[in-house]
């Protein structure tokens, strides 16, 4: 019997979140789906400013920050984009996925969330002018995209519990190479984003674990296990 695929999950967990009560569930519905097993292992913040990366199969950064360690997580991340291996981000996942590409891709080192850092010189995640709380969005995804891929269309509803994102003013610098839009809100808002050349590494300012709690595989998962599953088959 083949070993079960180690997915680290990023974040604190907290069993109040409803995101991280949807996560473990998430990833059994799609890897009973894809025929996969799959093992979820929390990795606390902290740990993570020194604990060993290699022999996870793929990375989800979860809702639910700010982290205990901003450092950690961010080291996480990093690692994921530079070695390859498939990652996840969502809610807060998305935040310090653009903060930690920032900093360590464009060299914008001062690039900060502003719910943890009140000083910062760079705000780059910033409260969103309507904060999506317990509330649902229309999006619509760029043709093309992983994210179009895995749900098989160009529009798409999901749930939200978020009050920061992108600061609208640094989209533009932020987003104009390889880490590109792939959802957008109806007003223009970057909703997700995917990084070109990478195996698999997408991140949404959405909650689409949720899904999970009505019983559905999300489409999103499914598509980060099958890489997940691919780049294990072509190692």
């Amino acid at each position: 019997m083949e070993a079960p695929l180690r997915i680290g999950l990023i974040g604190d967990h907290d069993r109040a979140v409803t995101a991280h009560r949807a996560i473990p569930v998430a990833l059994r519905l799609a890897g009973e789906e894809l025929d996969l097993a799959v093992a979820g292992e929390w990795l606390p913040t902290p740990s993570l400013e020194t604990a060993a990366l290699v022999g996870f199969a793929g990375f989800w950064c979860v809702p639910a920050s700010p982290y205990r360690s901003e450092a950690g997580a961010l080291r996480a991340i990093r690692f994921a984009r530079e070695q390859g291996v498939p990652f996840l981000g969502t809610c807060g996942g998305f935040q310090h996925a653009l903060i930690e590409y920032a900093r360590h891709v464009l060299g914008w080192a001062d690039a900060a969330h502003a719910e943890s850092d009140l000083a910062a010189t760079r705000a780059l995640i910033v409260p969103l002018a309507c904060p999506l709380v317990e509330t649902s969005e229309g999006l619509r995804l760029r043709p093309g995209s992983r994210l179009a891929a895995a749900y098989g269309r160009l529009a798409i509803e999901e749930d939200y519990h978020c009050r920061y994102g992108l600061d609208p003013a640094q989209a533009a610098a932020l987003l104009g190479g390889p880490l590109g839009v792939s959802a957008e809100s109806a007003t223009g808002g970057p909703r997700a984003v995917e990084l070109e050349g990478h195996p698999f590494f997408v991140a949404t300012l959405f909650q689409p674990e949720r899904r999970a709690l009505a019983g559905e595989a999300p489409p999103l998962v499914l598509a980060f296990l099958a890489a997940v599953a691919a780049r294990g088959r072509t190692r």
